[in-house]
C-alpha cells in the first residue's frame, strides 16, 4: 500500500501555538461555571439565612416559661407576616422535646439531637430538609431553663422553600456567565491578532529567504531577528559558510582542472599525432614512451587536483581522528619511497627519537608525508641527500623533512605553498600543488606547515609541529566502605 506524499502534512506552529492557548480555556471554562455556581449559591443563601434566623429569634421571644411550662403568645399579625412570602411558602413550628406542639405546623421534620451547652447559649442552627417533595431551608434554636426538666424546653423552628435563592442564584451565575459570551469570542479574535503579530517576524524570515538568488551564500543579518530565532539564524549562516567553502572548492577544482589537464592533453595529443605519422619503429616506440610519461603525469595531476578539493572541501575533515603514532607512519611512508630515492641516487633516510603520539586522521597524515618527501626527492641532485626526521616533545610531535638540494630563498618561502607555484618551472617535473596539500592537511590537524632555507649550507628544511596527544588520566578509583572505614577507625589498642 502506498501512501502519498500529501497526505501527511506539518502542522502549523500558528496553529500549534493556538491549540496550546485555547484548549486550556475551553476545559478550565466548565470548571468557572461550576465554581460560579457554588459561590453563587453560598451568596444567595447569606441574605434569606439572615432572615430565618431574625424569623426564628423573633418567635423565640414570644415563648415564656410560667411555672415551668412553655406558654407561646404569638400575634395574628406575626403569624401573617410569617405567611407572606408571595415566591416561597414558609413553615413554622414550637414543639417541646416531649413532641408536645404549641404552635404552627405538626409535620415539620424535627431536627436532630442538640447538645446541651449549645442549647443553653441560645444559638441559632441552620439545616437542609424536605417537607411534603419540596426543598426546605430550616433555621431552629433550642429555648432552655437549667431550672426546668428537659422534656419541656422548647425548640423553634422556622423554614420556607428554595424557590428564591435559586432564582436569586441563577441570576448571579446569569450575570457572571453571559458576559463570557462575548469575553471568550473577543479574547480569541486578540489571540490570534497577538500571534499573527508576534509570528510576524518568523514569516518576515522565511521571505528572506525566499527572495534570495540561487548563488547567494551570503549570511542573513540578525539585526531584526527575534531572540527566539537567533539560534536558528545562526544554524543557518553556519549552514551557508559551509555550503559555501564546498562550492568554492567545486569551483577550484573546475578552474584547476581546466587550466592544468589542458597543457598535459594537448602534449598527448602532440605525441600521438606525431606516432600515427611515425613508420620509423625506434622513433616510434620513442614517441610511445613520450605519451607513457604524459600520461603518468597527468594521472598524478589528477590523483593531487582530487586530493586538493577533498581536503579543502572539508570531505576529509569529517573523518574522526584518531591516536596514532606519527613515528610509524612516516616511517612506513619513507619504506615506500626509498626505491624512487635509489633510482635518483639520493640517500634517503629516517630518524626517530621514539614513540610520537598524536590525534589525526591517518589517510591525510600519509598524504602529507608523501608530499613531502616527493618535493625533497624531486629538488634533491642525485647524490643528495633527504632526511625524515620525528622529534617527540612532552608537548609537540615535530616532523621534519630536510635535504641538501637547490634551496629556497626567504621570499619563496612565502609563497611554495600557494597552489601552482613553483621555484624552478624548467628544471624540475611538478603541478606545483603537493605544498598546497601539505598545508591545507596540517591546518586541518591544527598545525601549520613551513619551508625555510638551512641555516647550515645548502638544501632546506620542511617542518610541521603537530600537538601531542596523551591518554586521558582516569579518575582516582573510590574507596569501598570496607576500606573507608579502616581509614577512618583507629587501630586497635590505641
Amino acid at each position: 500500500m502506498s501512501i502519498s506524499a500529501g497526505s501527511e502534512t506539518e502542522r502549523s506552529l500558528f496553529g500549534e501555538i493556538l491549540d496550546w492557548m485555547l484548549a486550556p480555556l475551553l476545559f478550565v471554562w466548565p470548571l468557572s461555571i461550576a465554581f460560579t455556581h457554588y459561590f453563587a449559591n453560598n451568596v444567595a443563601n447569606y441574605p434569606y439565612d439572615q432572615a430565618l434566623r431574625e424569623h426564628v429569634a423573633a418567635i423565640a421571644r414570644q415563648v415564656k416559661l410560667v411555672g415551668g411550662k412553655p406558654v407561646l403568645t404569638l400575634p395574628a399579625s406575626t403569624r401573617a407576616l410569617l405567611r407572606a412570602d408571595e415566591t416561597d411558602s414558609v413553615y413554622f413550628h414550637v414543639v417541646s422535646q416531649d413532641n408536645k406542639l404549641l404552635a404552627g405546623d405538626k409535620d415539620l421534620p424535627m431536627p436532630g439531637p442538640i447538645p446541651d451547652d449549645a442549647a443553653l447559649s441560645g444559638d441559632i442552627y441552620l439545616r437542609d430538609a424536605e417537607f411534603n417533595g419540596q426543598d426546605l431551608r430550616m433555621a431552629y434554636t433550642l429555648l432552655a431553663d437549667p431550672h426546668v426538666p428537659r422534656e419541656r424546653w422548647v425548640i423553634v423552628e422556622v423554614a420556607e422553600t428554595t424557590d428564591k435563592r435559586t432564582q436569586l442564584a441563577n441570576k448571579i451565575v446569569a450575570s457572571v456567565i453571559l458576559p463570557q459570551f462575548v469575553i471568550i469570542p473577543l479574547a480569541v479574535m486578540l489571540v490570534w491578532f497577538g500571534l499573527s503579530r508576534g509570528l510576524r517576524p518568523l514569516t518576515r524570515l522565511r521571505q528572506t529567504i525566499e527572495t534570495r538568488e540561487p548563488a547567494d551564500l551570503s549570511p542573513i543579518a540578525t539585526r531584526r531577528v527575534p531572540e527566539e530565532l537567533e539560534p536558528l539564524v545562526e544554524a543557518f549562516n553556519a549552514m551557508l559558510e559551509r555550503m559555501k567553502k564546498n562550492v568554492e572548492a567545486q569551483q577550484r577544482f573546475v578552474a584547476d582542472a581546466a587550466h592544468q589537464m589542458r597543457t598535459p592533453l594537448t602534449g598527448l595529443k602532440t605525441q600521438a599525432q606525431f606516432a600515427i605519422r611515425e613508420t620509423d619503429p625506434e622513433a616510434l616506440r620513442h614517441a610511445l614512451r613520450q605519451i607513457a610519461t604524459g600520461v603518468d603525469r597527468a594521472g598524478r595531476l589528477v590523483n593531487q587536483l582530487l586530493t586538493l578539493a577533498r581536503t579543502e572541501g572539508g570531505e576529509m575533515a569529517q573523518q574522526s581522528h584518531e591516536p596514532l603514532d606519527l613515528s610509524l607512519l612516516v616511517r612506513e611512508v619513507v619504506e615506500d619511497w626509498v626505491m624512487v630515492a635509489i633510482e635518483k641516487g639520493i640517500d634517503l633516510g629516517y630518524e626517530s627519537s621514539g614513540v610520537a603520539m598524536i590525534n589525526g586522521n591517518p589517510f591525510l597524515l600519509e598524504e602529507l608525508a608523501k608530499n613531502l618527501i616527493d618535493n625533497a626527492l624531486r629538488y634533491t641532485p642525485t647524490g643528495g641527500h633527504v632526511t625524515c626526521r620525528i622529534v617527540a616533545n612532552p608537548d609537540t610531535v615535530v616532523f621534519e623533512v630536510e635535504d641538501d638540494g637547490i634551496g629556497i630563498s626567504e621570499e619563496q618561502a612565502e609563497l611554495v605553498f600557494e597552489r601552482f607555484y613553483r621555484v624552478d618551472d624548467a628544471a624540475t617535473e611538478g603541478s606545483g600543488l603537493g605544498l598546497a596539500i601539505v598545508q591545507e592537511i596540517a591546518m586541518q590537524h591544527g598545525s601549520k606547515a613551513s619551508l625555510r632555507p638551512k641555516s647550515s649550507g645548502r638544501g632546506a628544511l620542511a617542518k610541521v609541529v603537530f600537538a601531542a596527544w596523551h591518554p586521558p588520566v582516569p579518575p582516582p578509583p573510590e574507596p569501598d566502605d570496607f576500606s573507608e572505614l579502616y581509614r577512618q577507625s583507629p587501630p586497635i589498642g590505641t
